[in-house]
């Protein structure tokens, strides 16, 4: 039997507090304890991108992560994002392109887009690409997912020239 561990972070902008069995994924905290489900759990091995949150600033697995390791951090779910500008403006636009499909795919994805458009407001294709390598897309191939990506990009440069 795994010892459990107290820890304390900011998820989603708001203080937590939580116990958790020191074994424990970060994506199985958040789903099973916290009960948020916008994580998915594809892999369970960091290959799929489907858990994809954020972490102090930067991508993170939730699946590699240990619960124990979001301690003093500031974690942001795809739960996180729900009143955001810029992910609107992703999520409008992964519609229009057709990107989302059976939507399993879609949090970690525009997770991971939203970080990096943060990162650079207008990349490039191959950026994207490059940005997007580690999110796994089994019904709309990735063609779909960059042209989203570049058009929220691009209407941040619209906002940007205002």
């Amino acid at each position: 039997m795994s010892a459990n561990v107290s820890i304390a972070f900011t998820l989603n902008g708001v203080a937590v507090r939580a116990t958790v069995p020191a074994h424990q994924s970060a994506l199985e905290m958040l789903r099973d304890e916290l009960h948020l489900t916008g994580t998915k759990y594809g892999c369970g091995e960091g290959e799929c991108g489907a858990c994809t949150i954020n972490v102090d600033g930067s991508s993170a697995n939730s699946c590699l992560l240990f619960a124990a390791d979001c301690d003093g951090r500031d974690v942001v779910t795809i739960e996180g994002l729900a009143d955001d500008k810029l992910t609107e403006r992703l999520k409008q636009s992964f519609v229009t392109h057709g990107a989302v499909q059976c939507g399993f795919c879609t949090p970690g994805l525009v997770m991971q887009a939203r970080h990096m458009l943060d990162k650079n407001p207008h990349p490039g294709h191959d950026e994207i690409k490059r940005g997007i390598e580690g999110n796994l897309c089994r019904c709309t191939g990735y063609k779909k997912v960059i042209e989203a990506i570049a058009e929220a990009g691009e209407a941040s440069n619209l906002e940007d020239a205002r």
